[in-house]
């Protein structure tokens, strides 16, 4: 989807469109979780701090985040793609993964799914989106950034070599800027730089992901579409307008925090073992403490007491910025059923 939280919030709101808006924090506070295309043009960017977007756009409008809102119409997308394959692999709210290989309609053509698909959520919706289409997952992810907001790219099996080739590697799905600065210090800027280094020799500069990166500059990437991923973690926090200093503060935050846990925990119908309280102070350094219990737990009231030892465990030296609740371990079968197929459709 494209800038999908801010997307939504012009959708329900006309006074906002064609306005630069952020979703989540405010001019003093906070990160931006998703920002408009009319802010983008500023240098706006989610993840940014609110503080540096604000400078780079006078005029731009904070949003509160509205999740329920944001789940809600993304299942209403989902349920478009499932019009046309089971096999949809969700990798968020806005995004997923389809094989259409073999679809529900008998389509011969992934490109033209994909407009068919783009045009329904645009009329049924009210929001565009953007598709990319290609033998693989990490070809067509780097696909669908292409001809962003509102377009698609399509690139056919004889031309990935070429694009991928071709590619800056900060463009590689999955190359942050730390590994592409890395990457750059041995001479690779570009796919073509990439496929020339050995397999030796890309495990040895870059571990375990050297043999990702010698397989997918060569187009192969045998990840299949797993409609049933595995949840690894819930998770709730909260940044603060003002930081935090006593602990009684501090603790009364983390039940609100702990009620909202709660929410999406019942909502996911899972139940947990191991409890993570993330404390950023003002300086934005991060702890996080973690304690693991015997039985599985899903609620506020066993819940709450662990974070509450675990805040008390040590002092906070400094004044809390934000803070976190989460739970791992989950009751969640780790085998995952997965579909094969062979890849013969047309582009």
């Amino acid at each position: 989807m494209d800038a999908f939280y801010a997307s939504v919030e012009q959708l329900d709101n006309p006074a906002l469109r064609g306005k630069p808006i952020a979703v989540g924090g405010s001019k003093q506070r906070g990160v931006v979780a998703a920002a408009s295309y009319e802010a983008r043009k500023f240098g706006v960017r989610s993840a940014m701090a609110s503080i540096v977007a604000a400078r780079r756009c006078p005029e731009l409008i904070f949003v509160s985040p509205r999740f329920e809102r944001y789940k809600q119409i993304s299942e209403q997308i989902r349920s478009i793609f499932h019009d046309y394959t089971e096999l949809v692999e969700p990798l968020s709210l806005d995004e997923a993964f389809l094989d259409v290989t073999e679809n529900k309609i008998g389509h011969p053509s992934a490109t033209l799914l994909a407009e068919e698909i783009r045009y329904r959520i645009y009329h049924e919706v009210g929001l565009t989106a953007s598709a990319g289409i290609s033998v693989n997952k990490f070809t067509a992810k780097i696909a669908s950034d292409i001809n962003k907001p509102n377009g698609q790219k399509t690139i056919p099996p004889e031309d990935v070599l070429d694009f991928l080739k071709n590619l800056q590697i900060e463009k590689f799905f999955g190359v942050g800027k730390v590994t592409a600065d890395k990457m750059k210090l041995h001479g690779i800027f570009r796919g073509v730089d990439l496929k020339e280094k050995s397999l030796p020799y890309l495990k040895q500069h870059f571990g375990k992901s050297g043999a990702h990166f010698y397989n997918i500059v060569r187009g192969i990437q045998k990840s299949e579409v797993t409609p049933d991923r595995v949840r690894k973690s819930i998770a709730a926090e909260r940044t603060f307008e003002k930081d935090l200093d006593s602990e009684k503060f501090i603790l009364e935050h983390l039940d609100k925090i702990a009620e909202i846990l709660e929410k999406r925990i019942k909502s996911s119908e899972v139940r947990g073992k191991t409890i993570t309280v993330k404390i950023k102070f003002s300086d934005f350094t991060q702890q996080t403490r973690s304690k693991t219990v015997n039985e599985y737990i899903d609620n506020k009231v066993e819940i709450k007491p662990i974070v509450d030892s675990l805040i008390r465990k040590s002092p906070l030296d400094k004044p809390v910025r934000l803070l976190g609740i989460s739970l791992t371990k989950l009751n969640i079968n780790d085998e995952v059923k997965s579909v094969s197929v062979q890849l013969g459709i047309e582009f």
